[in-house]
């Protein structure tokens, strides 16, 4: 359901065709909620089914039409709805740290390998949202700017702190999966110095 909420959220700055919150989708949300648009455009669907959003035939090209969505007011209130609910966790599911847990059984090739890709993985990641935190704080963020337009003056630096925590808590996270992967290589060392004695 947490999809839903996210098309919600986007909907909120401004009304989009499926494309655009696609497009929107994948340069801001993703970073908290992947989707591919196999899962957004029967999502759009379903929610104007249930009365959330509203689609209207827009002119596209010389003699095309695309279908952009507006969040209704039962929309919005489901949204608000969502973000003044408590979250339930899930159980976990970690393949990573589940693979940790049985490193024994890899090769010593292959675990240094695997905790390396781990490594590369957040580091590209955290450099993402370094560069996502630039543009908050450099301004040049679009959708955050477009959602600043809208939004009361005296509201914009609320706004703009918790997209930034948003982040600051992402780059936190790739930082300590960084750590713990490169304790994990240094753990092989350690263990095949140890063996090799």
């Amino acid at each position: 359901m947490s999809l839903r909420y996210a098309l919600l959220a986007l909907l909120t700055v401004e009304p989009m065709t499926g494309y655009d919150l696609s497009k929107q989708f994948q340069s801001s949300v993703s970073h908290v909620w992947h989707a591919p648009d196999s899962q957004i455009y029967p999502e759009l669907r379903r929610m104007e089914k249930d009365g959330l959003l509203e689609g209207v035939e827009v002119a596209w090209g010389p003699r095309g039409k695309k279908r952009e969505y507006h969040i209704t007011d039962a929309g919005l209130e489901a949204f608000r709805s969502w973000m003044n609910e408590t979250l339930s966790y899930p159980p976990e599911r970690d393949p990573v740290h589940l693979k940790a847990a049985y490193l024994e059984w890899a090769e010593p090739d292959s675990a240094r390998a695997q905790l390396e890709a781990h490594i590369a993985n957040y580091i590209e990641r955290r450099d993402d949202w370094l560069q996502k935190v630039a543009e908050i704080e450099g301004g040049t963020s679009i959708i955050l700017g477009k959602r600043l337009a809208k939004a009361p003056v005296p509201e914009h630096a609320r706004i703009q702190a918790f997209k930034k925590f948003t982040y600051d808590g992402l780059i936190a996270r790739a930082d300590q999966e960084i750590a713990w992967a490169e304790s994990g290589l240094a753990l092989l060392s350690e263990l095949n110095r140890a063996s090799d004695s």
